[in-house]
């Protein structure tokens, strides 16, 4: 069986053939995406009370981010949520979910100040977490990686955590496999729909850690 392999562009096309042909809810593949993501966390987890924190950005990376959290307290594994956006810029499927996190009355924090006060937070939370969920960045990330996540992520791989990144580890391109500037050291990385083209390259893989393809409810084709 010859696994699918897609770039960012294939990817955007497929996002828009699924929820626009198909007729499948977008808000749909990202609860089938965070749930598969919830799955090999669980995987993932070590000891009876794990610190499992989740670290998220203002797109749909981040709203699968936010379905992992729910997902994972059906096991009464309780995450700590951090936000790098203001409240008011989390919108459509997302804001859906965070919403029901929110209800849920989950730990949410947003760390959308100046920078250092951001990575000091950061580096608290950071401390006890026996394992961090990469929800920062998705594929759509190119150039150089700004500010705050250019810090965020060289705060995570300096804490030497257990990461498991969603899609692609936050600073690397989708396309080349090549990391933006910084970039997130995943021990497993949860790949959507299809393998990235960059994962073909060799410098990927100490970014990637072990991929593992997860499918969001509708099967990957190249349109």
């Amino acid at each position: 069986m010859t696994l699918p392999v897609a770039g960012r562009n294939e990817i955007r096309a497929f996002d828009k053939f699924a929820i626009g042909e198909l007729k499948v809810p977008g808000i749909v593949l990202m609860e089938n995406a965070g749930r598969q993501v919830a799955e090999v966390a669980r995987e993932m987890i070590v000891g009876e009370t794990p610190h499992v924190l989740v670290l998220a950005g203002g797109g749909n990376n981040g709203g699968d981010a936010f379905v992992a959290a729910r997902h994972l307290a059906l096991d009464d594994v309780w995450a700590k949520i951090v936000v790098f956006a203001p409240r008011d810029q989390i919108q459509g499927d997302a804001d859906t979910n965070l919403k029901i996190l929110e209800a849920m009355e989950f730990e949410v924090v947003h760390l959308a100040g100046p920078v250092e006060e951001a990575v000091q937070e950061l580096t608290h939370f950071l401390h006890p977490a026996d394992l961090v969920i990469d929800g920062l960045l998705g594929t759509g990330a190119e150039g150089e990686i700004r500010e705050p996540f250019a810090s965020v992520i060289e705060t995570v791989n300096e804490a030497d955590r257990i990461v498991l990144a969603i899609d692609v580890p936050s600073g690397l391109d989708a396309d080349t496999g090549e990391a933006l500037g910084p970039a997130i050291l995943a021990a497993r990385t949860v790949t959507l729909a299809a393998f990235k083209k960059g994962f073909e390259n060799p410098n990927a893989r100490q970014y990637t850690g072990e991929v593992i393809l997860a499918d969001i409810g509708v099967p990957y084709t190249k349109v």
